[in-house]
């Protein structure tokens, strides 16, 4: 996943609705970047670039947990060995 994709999908799960967006006319190489963040809804409170970039670490750490159990679950169903929730979960998505 590309840099501006973890970024939205960061945002997104940071509040519900379409509560930002991006500058029209933007500064540095990429539109949708940190510094051309805007926040539609008057109630929210832009979050710090800090705050954002936790949450995009989170959302790959969460990711690669996934991966890791998926790949740990197959090699448990390989050896006749017990899976975990987490890895049967990964493997099948109940």
């Amino acid at each position: 996943m590309n840099d501006t994709r973890w970024l939205n999908r960061a945002l997104a799960e940071m509040h519900s609705g379409q509560w930002f967006g991006w500058k029209k006319n933007y500064t540095g190489i990429e539109r949708m970047a940190y510094e051309n963040l805007i926040v539609h809804d008057n109630s929210i409170t832009k979050p710090t670039e800090a705050d954002v970039n936790a949450k995009i670490q989170e959302l790959k750490d969460a990711e690669t947990q996934k991966e890791n159990d998926k790949t740990s679950g197959k090699a448990k169903l390989k050896a006749g060995q017990a899976l975990t929730d987490d890895e049967i979960t990964a493997l099948f998505g109940a």
